[in-house]
């Protein structure tokens, strides 16, 4: 029996540049669809948000001096570039795909209707949420947890490419140390950035656990579904949510 069976998995869109740190890596898109491709055939439901930040990054512009909202909604765009490269990716291993866009762009992408939504997920095709929330200054987290409240996920898995949550980023501190579990709170506390504060908010609201874990190790996706301890699990604590 699998331990989370209708799956929100959460990518950046850094994630889909390998090495060259910019665009699109077919590999690094073979190498995920594999990974889903696995956790299908174990009976898992699954919808993709996928950021944009490989090709644009709306806050980054703004900072520039580039109107906000302008930057937001070519950021928005380009998440649909990546949703698009990523359904290829999946359909050229088999797999059924749909492709939902909060902005309409009916020509690539059905409009985001919720119950249409859960019925593909039923029926074992794997939804692309494109465009976010289709609302400037909300940032990709915050469509993934929205989106995964609204399919009724029983949990977001944020792909990563480190191993967990940790005390500090392991990338620059040999030391880190990662937590096998922590809570909503904790993370807000600590400003661990393992999501937005709007995400987060949104997650602890209506109890959804988050598991954020390294995507790029072989079988993770799969081994977590069996029940293995992969990653770490952001989740209500009791004794800091009375009240």
């Amino acid at each position: 029996m699998l331990k989370y069976r209708r799956i929100l998995l959460k990518l950046s869109g850094e994630s889909l540049a390998g090495a060259e740190g910019y665009g699109i890596d077919v590999k690094m898109l073979d190498r995920y669809a594999e990974e889903i491709k696995r956790a299908l055939e174990l009976g898992a439901e699954i919808a993709l948000v996928i950021g944009g930040g490989n090709i644009f990054r709306g806050v980054s512009a703004a900072a520039e001096n580039m109107d906000r909202v302008q930057a937001d909604h070519m950021g928005m765009l380009a998440t649909v570039i990546n949703a698009l490269a990523f359904q290829d990716a999946l359909e050229r291993n088999g797999i059924y795909t749909r492709l939902m866009s909060a902005i309409k762009m009916e020509q690539v992408a059905e409009p985001f209707i919720r119950r249409r939504a859960i019925r593909h997920l039923e029926k074992g095709r794997v939804v692309i949420f494109g465009a976010g929330t289709g609302n400037p200054y909300f940032t990709t987290d915050t469509a993934a947890s929205l989106r995964a409240v609204e399919i009724e996920a029983d949990v977001i898995i944020k792909g990563t490419r480190v191993d967990g949550v940790y005390d500090s980023d392991p990338e620059k501190n040999p030391a880190a140390e990662m937590f096998s579990n922590i809570s909503y709170l904790d993370v807000l506390r600590q400003n661990l950035r393992v999501m937005d504060l709007t995400a987060i908010t949104l997650c602890r609201e209506n109890q959804l656990p988050i598991v954020v874990m390294n995507m790029n190790r072989d079988h993770n996706f799969a081994r977590l579904l069996n029940g293995e301890p992969v990653g770490t699990l952001v989740h209500s604590s009791p004794e800091q949510d009375q009240g």
